[in-house]
């Protein structure tokens, strides 16, 4: 069984040394199909660039190797190594990312085990009004304000709004220009001259 816990420690290190800030590791799928997704950021721009990606990708792969060959082993059996930024609609997984976005959408999803601030409903949607003393208030669409504390949330993400775009620093594009060929495995150069 996978450690996710000192697996995540690990990522963590190898992320931070990088100069940059792990946003959230989930390991999902099954037997061979499984994938170990690793999302992070550059905390000056809030989002990575591919040349950033491939290189805490190697750090990453690189550790667990190391890892593996000193007998720990972290992940039994293949998984596929993925690397990204958190988009625009990201997930929101750390304190400073509910501080950050109070005033934008996002949908929560409370834990099985916490308590229910409203009844049975676990999952609630819309406008983040407040994050004070680790309890997030959300101006839910059906019921109105509801505060939650944070232990007690199982998973949330902004919501994709006109808002949001707005707010959001203008993505980096750098090597949008380039394409990579599947069939050959090389980089080609999508200049404007090219294109028709």
């Amino acid at each position: 069984m996978t450690d996710l816990a000192r697996l995540t420690d690990l990522i963590e290190q190898e992320v931070t040394a990088s100069g940059f800030e792990l946003v959230r590791v989930k390991l999902f799928g099954s037997d061979d199909e499984r994938t170990l997704q690793v999302m992070a950021e550059n905390p000056e721009t809030g989002q990575l660039v591919i040349d950033q990606c491939m290189a805490i990708s190697r750090r990453i792969s690189d550790a667990i190797d190391a890892r593996e060959e000193a007998g720990d082993e972290l992940i039994k059996g293949a998984y596929r190594l993925e690397v990204s930024s958190p988009g625009i609609d990201r997930p929101l997984t750390r304190a400073k990312d509910f501080a950050n976005w109070v005033g934008h959408e996002a949908r929560i999803t409370l834990s099985k085990d916490a308590d229910a601030p409203a009844g049975n409903k676990r999952t609630f949607q819309g406008d983040l009004t407040a994050f004070e003393d680790d309890m997030v208030t959300v101006d839910d669409k059906k019921l109105g304000s509801v505060t939650m504390p944070l232990a007690g949330i199982h998973s949330a993400k902004l919501m994709l709004t006109d808002r949001l775009i707005k707010s959001t620093v203008p993505l980096d594009t750098t090597g949008a220009d380039e394409v990579v060929s599947e069939e050959f495995g090389e980089v080609e150069d999508m200049s404007e001259e090219d294109a028709d």
